[in-house]
């Protein structure tokens, strides 16, 4: 049973809702990884562990996503296997796109940028995801920017991720961060992390400990500014990909990709595709790891925001 929030195309699961009535940690969920991002039925394997991994911390999960034209926030898993059924088309939706799916009655798994959106609406105050969208190579000459990187700077969300990929332009992205506003803190590491690799050859100027000393940051940033922060945390050692192959594979994607004529959206699926197919898998493997040790830090953090609640 759901409960109608402010809209009719809104709606909150009664879980979701009455912990956020409460104070109670909640920690949101995307879906894009689930619907665009891996392949059945590891998507819908990845999904369970996260939403499980968050439960572990103390929080409630909410995955978010749109089905008819409907805010789902707090999918249940029939919503969710349905909104990752190939024949539904799901598609892929930024905060630009939300009214315009609700108001054309479509589905949609969210991004980062249209997760965070949706969040902050209904009160959420943590995300987890994979990897934060950025600047892309060639953008001096396509423009090809992330939305994330912009609604993250007028979102008041913490989003636990480790880092960007490296099939992206990590200098430019950390400079547009700085412009925008958004603070980056390294989670046990002053090194910016590169999703498949720990280290992505960039360093921090910022790092925090443990869950407390985040959500100790966050709140005292959210009494300054009106943007979002990104936790930084590293794949663990163990589930890196290999140096060498990862740099082989990034090669073989980004020529791939420039003889494909791919554009906008439709590079990032190309660039990952063509790193799974060359590690033979192993790319996979180190994005489920890391997606999963990510909602588990965001649900230790969320419950370390809400202990400090009055």
């Amino acid at each position: 049973m759901k409960r109608l929030v402010n809209s009719p195309s809104l709606v909150v699961a009664d879980e979701v809702n009455d912990a956020i009535r409460d104070g109670r940690p909640v920690v949101s969920l995307e879906t894009t990884i689930v619907v665009h991002g891996l392949p059945r039925p590891q998507n819908l394997e990845v999904a369970a562990q996260c939403e499980a991994a968050v439960r572990a911390a103390g929080a409630v999960p909410a995955t978010i996503g749109l089905l008819d034209g409907r805010v789902v926030v707090g999918l249940s898993v029939d919503e969710l296997d349905r909104l990752a059924q190939p024949q539904r088309a799901s598609a892929k939706l930024s905060s630009r796109d939300l009214g315009l799916a609700i108001a054309l009655g479509r589905d949609g798994a969210t991004t980062v940028a249209g997760t965070i959106a949706l969040a902050s609406r209904v009160g959420i105050e943590v995300m987890a995801t994979g990897g934060l969208g950025g600047v892309h190579r060639d953008a001096a000459r396509t423009f090809d920017e992330s939305n994330d990187l912009t609604t993250l700077s007028r979102t008041p969300v913490l989003v636990v991720a480790s880092g960007v990929k490296s099939i992206l332009d990590v200098a430019a992205t950390l400079e547009r961060l700085d412009t925008l506003g958004v603070p980056v803190l390294g989670y046990r590491t002053d090194r910016f992390p590169g999703f498949y690799r720990a280290d992505s050859g960039y360093a921090l100027d910022w790092s925090v400990d443990g869950p407390a000393a985040a959500a100790a940051a966050f709140t005292a940033h959210r009494d300054f500014a009106a943007t979002g922060m990104l936790l930084a945390n590293p794949v663990a050692a163990e589930f890196e990909l290999d140096a060498e192959l990862h740099d082989a594979a990034l090669a073989s994607a980004l020529a791939l990709a420039d003889a494909s004529g791919a554009r906008g959206k439709d590079v990032t699926p190309v660039l990952l595709g063509e790193f799974a197919r060359f590690s033979a898998g192993s790319s996979v493997a180190t994005n489920r790891a890391l997606v999963v040790a990510n909602a588990a830090l965001a649900g230790e953090v969320a419950v370390a925001l809400a202990a400090k609640r009055p």
